[in-house]
C-alpha cells in the first residue's frame, strides 16, 4: 500500500472511527508488507484520519490559531499496532477555553472510542517550552515533534524552540538523561541477555535507541552509526509480532509468547529470534557505552578549557598519553594505539591491547579496535606464546575483562580470534537457572576463575577451560561431548603443548562431573568416587575441575550455587584425590554428626520421629526465603520419604535439597533408622512450628492423616496459574552408577507435592529407597534415588526399566504446579 492507497482509503469515509478502524485492520492484517513499510503506512492513515477530526472538529468550534502535534514514538513515524497515541493540542493562546475544551473533545472522544491508548495534552507554545524544561521526558518527546494538521506555522515555531533549548541545556541535560537510563537499565536488566527481556525499557532497548537519537541532536556528540539503525530496526519488528500475538500493548517478550512471535516475523524458532533481539541490543548497548563516555569526555573538556586558558594565556596542549604496553598508550580516560604502533605488522597486537585495557581498567577506544579490526594480520597457527600470554591476561583481570571484549566484538575480532566463537555468540539459554547467554556466560565464568587462580597450580588452564567450557553448545548433541573436539582443536591452534591440550579437553568435557555427582549420587558409595577419580585422571586435573566447577555454577546464576552445595563437591573431590592417591576405593561409611546421632537414638527409643528445625546461615541462598535445615529421625519403615514429603506439602515448605539414608545403630542400641536431612523454605508466610510437623508425622505414618486427599483438596482450591507449558517429566535408570543400588534419575518441573509422588510411586513399584539426593535448580527438580529390591540388592535391568517408566507414568498424569 503506497501513501496514495492511504489517502484514497482516508477520503472514503476513514474520517469516521468505522472507516478508519476498518482500513487500520487491513492495514494490520495484510501479509507480505511487515516492518517500517506497516508502521509508516500505520502512521500515515492514523494522520490522514485525525487531520480529518481536526479540521472539522476546529471548524465547530471556531478555533484559529491552533495545530494537532505528534511526538514521541508517532511523531517518529513508528506506529506499532499497539502504541500509544502521543499528541499534543497546541494553540497561539486567543481562543476561548470553552472552545479549545470543544475542540479537544472532539479529538481524543473518538480515538477512545475505538479502544487505543492516548498520551494527550493541550497547551501553548510558551507552556510547552516551560513544561519541556522542568520535565526531562517531556523535553525527550518533543524533540520528535511533527506537524499533524493545523497550522504548520506553529509547529515549526515550536520545534525549532525546542531543539534550540535541547542543544544550548545539554551540558545540564545529557547527565541527567544519562542517569536516567542507568537506572532504567538497574530495574529492567540488559535485553542482550535476558530471556524475557522488555524490548523498549530493557538496557539496549529502544528507549536507549532514543536516547541516542537525543545526544546526536544535541550536537554534542554522536552515536556509532554502523549497525545502530538496523539493530533498532529489528526491535521494532519484534515489538510488532509482539502486539499482534499478544492483542495487547506489550514490550516484554515473554517465554510463552515467543514462539508465535517468531512465526510472525518468518522466522525458523524462537532461538532465531531470540538471536536476533540479543544482536540488535549488543549493538545499541555498545553504541550507548561508547557516546556516553564520548558525552562525558567532552563535557570535562569544556569545564576544565577555560582554566587551562587562564593558566596558559589561551593555549591549551595535547592531552597526556601515559604508555601502557608495546603500541598501546592512555589517552582521556581510553587505551588508544600509539602513534608508532603498525597493527599491519603486529598481529600481536589486538591482544596486547586488550589485556593492556582490562588490567588498567580502563575502556579500550572504540577507534583503536576499529583501525585493529580493519588492519591487525591474522595470527598464525599456532599462536606465538606472547599471544597466548595475552589473551589469557586478559581473561584473569577479572570484571574489566566484559567490556573490552565487548568491545572486541562488537568490531569482529573475537571471531576473527577464535572462529568458533560465532556458534555461541549471542546464543539464547532457555533456561531460567541461566542468567546470560551462551558467549557472556563464558566470560563470566572466565571473570569467576579469575578469582580462584591462587588456588590451582595453572591458572593459565583453567582461564582458557572456563572460557571454553560451554563451546559446544553451538552444535548438535551433547555439548560436554561436542565441546571436547573443539576445546582441544582451540587449544592446540593457541599454542598449548599436547599435554595442555588433553587437560583443557578434559576439562570441558567433565566440566558437569562434579556438581551433577555430588548433588545426585551417593558419596558413600564407592562406585561413585572411583568413577570421577577415572574420567579426571590426576589430582592436578581435579583442583582445575574443582575450581571450573565453583565458577561455572557462579557464572549461571544464583540458583545454581551456594555454600551447601560448594560443601558436597568438596565433600567429592577430597574423596577422589584420595583414591587417586592410592588409597582404597571402599571408604569407611561417613561418620554422623553428634546432633544426628543423638536423634537417630531417641527416635529408637520412642519408635516414633523426631524432628530438628535448624536456621540456615547459608548466605548465598538469601533469595530463598525463611530457609530452613530440618533434620528428621525415623525408625526404618516403609514409606517414609512419601509420607514425610507430603507432611511438608502439606505445611507449604519447598523443598530445595534432600539427603536420605539409613543409619545403623551400634550396640547396645542397635537397629536402622532413616535419617532426612532436609533444606526447606516458606512459600510465604512463616515456619511452621516443629511440634506441628512432628503431630502430622506422626499422623501420617500411623495411616491417620490422608495425604493424597489434602493435598489433591489444596490442587482444587487453587486454579493453575497461566504460563509456559513445562516439558513433560524424564525418568531414566542410570548404569553402573553403582554396584550396591540402582540409581533412578527424576528430572521434572518443580511443584508442590511433587517429592511426595516420587516417592509414592517407588513405594508401590515394591522397591526400597537406600538414599536420595534431591536438588532443586530454579523452576526444575534434578534428583536421584538409590533403590533395591526387598532383599537389599540391586535391581535386574528389566525391573529397574519398569521402575522408570512407573514413576514417569505417575508424574506424567500428575497435576502440574498450581
Amino acid at each position: 500500500m503506497t501513501s496514495v492507497d492511504v489517502s484514497q482509503e482516508a477520503d472514503d469515509g476513514d474520517s469516521e472511527p468505522g472507516g478508519y478502524a476498518a482500513a487500520r485492520l487491513r492495514l494490520l492484517t495484510e501479509k507480505g508488507r511487515p516492518g517500517p513499510p506497516r508502521r509508516a503506512a500505520l502512521a500515515e492513515l492514523t494522520d490522514h484520519w485525525l487531520a480529518d477530526l481536526f479540521t472539522a472538529a476546529a471548524r465547530q468550534a471556531g478555533v484559529a490559531g491552533a495545530s494537532l502535534v505528534a511526538v514521541g514514538g508517532y511523531g517518529r513515524g513508528e506506529l506499532s499496532p499497539r502504541s500509544d497515541l502521543d499528541l499534543l493540542l497546541l494553540h497561539d493562546g486567543r481562543a476561548d477555553a470553552g472552545a479549545l475544551a470543544l475542540l479537544a473533545d472532539r479529538l481524543w472522544y473518538p480515538v477512545w472510542d475505538l479502544g487505543l491508548a492516548l498520551d494527550h495534552s493541550v497547551r501553548t507554545p510558551a507552556e510547552a517550552r516551560r513544561t519541556a524544561g522542568e520535565d526531562l521526558k517531556v523535553h525527550l518527546g518533543l524533540l520528535d515533534a511533527r506537524h499533524v494538521a493545523g497550522d504548520l506555522a506553529l509547529t515549526s515555531a515550536l520545534r525549532t524552540t525546542v531543539l534550540a533549548d535541547w542543544r544550548n541545556l545539554a551540558p545540564r541535560r545529557l547527565p541527567e538523561l544519562d542517569e536516567l537510563c542507568r537506572e532504567r537499565a538497574q530495574r529492567q536488566g540488559e535485553l542482550q541477555y535476558l530471556l524475557e527481556g522488555d524490548l523498549k525499557e530493557a538496557r539496549g532497548g529502544l528507549r536507549d535507541a532514543t536516547a541516542l537519537r537525543a545526544v546526536a541532536a544535541s550536537w554534542l556528540a554522536d552515536a556509532p552509526r554502523e549497525g545502530l539503525a538496523d539493530a533498532r530496526r529489528r526491535l521494532l519488528d519484534v515489538r510488532d509480532a509482539l502486539h499482534l500475538c499478544t492483542g495487547r500493548a506489550t514490550d516484554r517478550l515473554a517465554l510463552q509468547e515467543q514462539d508465535a512471535v517468531a512465526v510472525e516475523l518468518g522466522l525458523l524458532d524462537a532461538d532465531v529470534m531470540l538471536r536476533q533481539v540479543s544482536e540488535s541490543a549488543r549493538v545499541i548497548s555498545y553504541a550507548g557505552d561508547v557516546t556516553w563516555r564520548e558525552v562525558g569526555r567532552v563535557l570535562r573538556a569544556r569545564s576544565a578549557r577555560p582554566r587551562l586558558s587562564r593558566l596558559f594565556g589561551g593555549r591549551t596542549g595535547a592531552s597526556e598519553r601515559t604508555p601502557l604496553a608495546e603500541g598501546v598508550v592512555e589517552q582521556d580516560g581510553e587505551v588508544v594505539l600509539a602513534l608508532t604502533a603498525r597493527p599491519e605488522k603486529d598481529p600481536v597486537l589486538p591482544l596486547r591491547a586488550a589485556a593492556a585495557a582490562a588490567q588498567a581498567g580502563l575502556p579500550i577506544s572504540p577507534h583503536a579496535v576499529r583501525r585493529l579490526a580493519a588492519t591487525a594480520r591474522p595470527l598464525p597457527t599456532p599462536w606465538p606464546a606472547e599471544a597466548r600470554d595475552q589473551l589469557v591476561t586478559l581473561l584473569g583481570a577479572g570484571e574489566s575483562t566484559v567490556p573490552v571484549w565487548e568491545a572486541l566484538e562488537a568490531e569482529g575480532l573475537i571471531t576473527a580470534l577464535l572462529p568458533d566463537w560465532e556458534r555461541v555468540r549471542c546464543r539464547p539459554q532457555r533456561n531460567a537457572v541461566h542468567t546470560w547467554t551462551v558467549d557472556r556466560h563464558l566470560v563470566e565464568t572466565a571473570v569467576r576463575a579469575s578469582h580462584l587462580t591462587r588456588r590451582v597450580h595453572r591458572p593459565d588452564l583453567l582461564l582458557v577451560a572456563a572460557l571454553l567450557h560451554d563451546i559446544g553448545k553451538g552444535w548438535p548433541g551433547d555439548h560436554s561431548v561436542v565441546g571436547e573436539t573443539i576445546a582441544r582443536d582451540v587449544a592446540a591452534r593457541i599454542g598449548f603443548p599436547a599435554a595442555d591440550v588433553a587437560v583443557i579437553a578434559t576439562l570441558v568435557r567433565h566440566h558437569l562431573l562434579l556438581i551433577e555427582t555430588a548433588t545426585r549420587r551417593d558419596l558413600d558409595d564407592p562406585a561413585t568416587v572411583r568413577a570421577v577419580a577415572d574420567a579426571v585422571g590426576s589430582t592436578g586435573t581435579l583442583e582445575l575441575l574443582h575450581a571450573l566447577t565453583e565458577a561455572d555454577a557462579l557464572a549461571t546464576g544464583p540458583a545454581a550455587w551456594s555454600s551447601w552445595r560448594g560443601s558436597l563437591v568438596a565433600d567429592l573431590v577430597k574423596r577422589a584425590a584420595a583414591v587417586l592417591a592410592g588409597q582404597p576405593a571402599d571408604p569407611e561409611p561417613a561418620d554422623i554428626t553428634a546432633e544426628q546421632e543423638r536423634l537417630a537414638i531417641e527416635a529408637h527409643r520412642t519408635a516414633g520421629p523426631v524432628l530438628a528445625l535448624r536456621a540456615r546461615t547459608d548466605t548465598s541462598e538469601e533469595h530463598e526465603p525463611l530457609g530452613v535445615e530440618l533434620l528428621v529421625a525415623v525408625p526404618d519403615q516403609p514409606g517414609v520419604l512419601p509420607v514425610t514429603a507430603g507432611v511438608l506439602a502439606l505445611h507449604r515448605l519447598t523443598v530445595r535439597a534432600a539427603d536420605l539414608r539409613t543409619v545403623e545403630l551400634p550396640d547396645p542400641v542397635g537397629g536402622s533408622v532413616l535419617l532426612l536431612d532436609w533444606r526447606v523454605a516458606a512459600a510465604y508466610g512463616s515456619l511452621p512450628q516443629a511440634a506441628r510437623l512432628r503431630a502430622d508425622l506422626v499422623r501420617a505414618l500411623a495411616g491417620s492423616l490422608d495425604i493424597e486427599a489434602r493435598l489433591a483438596e489444596r490442587e482444587a482450591a487453587y486454579p493453575r496459574r497461566r504460563g509456559a507449558q513445562a516439558p513433560p517429566p524424564r525418568v531414566r535408570v542410570a548404569p553402573s552408577a553403582s554396584r550396591h543400588a540402582t540409581v533412578i534419575e527424576v528430572r521434572a518441573q518443580d511443584a508442590p507435592g511433587l517429592l511426595h509422588r516420587i516417592g509414592h510411586a517407588l513405594e508401590t513399584a515394591g522397591v526400597r529407597v537406600r538414599s536420595a539426593h534431591v536438588s532443586t535448580l530454579g523452576s526444575n527438580a534434578v534428583d536421584a534415588f538409590y533403590v533395591t529390591d526387598a532383599k537389599g540388592a540391586a535391581l535386574g535391568a528389566g525391573e529397574a526399566a519398569g521402575v522408570a517408566a512407573r514413576v514417569e507414568s505417575a508424574l506424567a498424569t500428575a497435576p502440574g504446579p498450581a
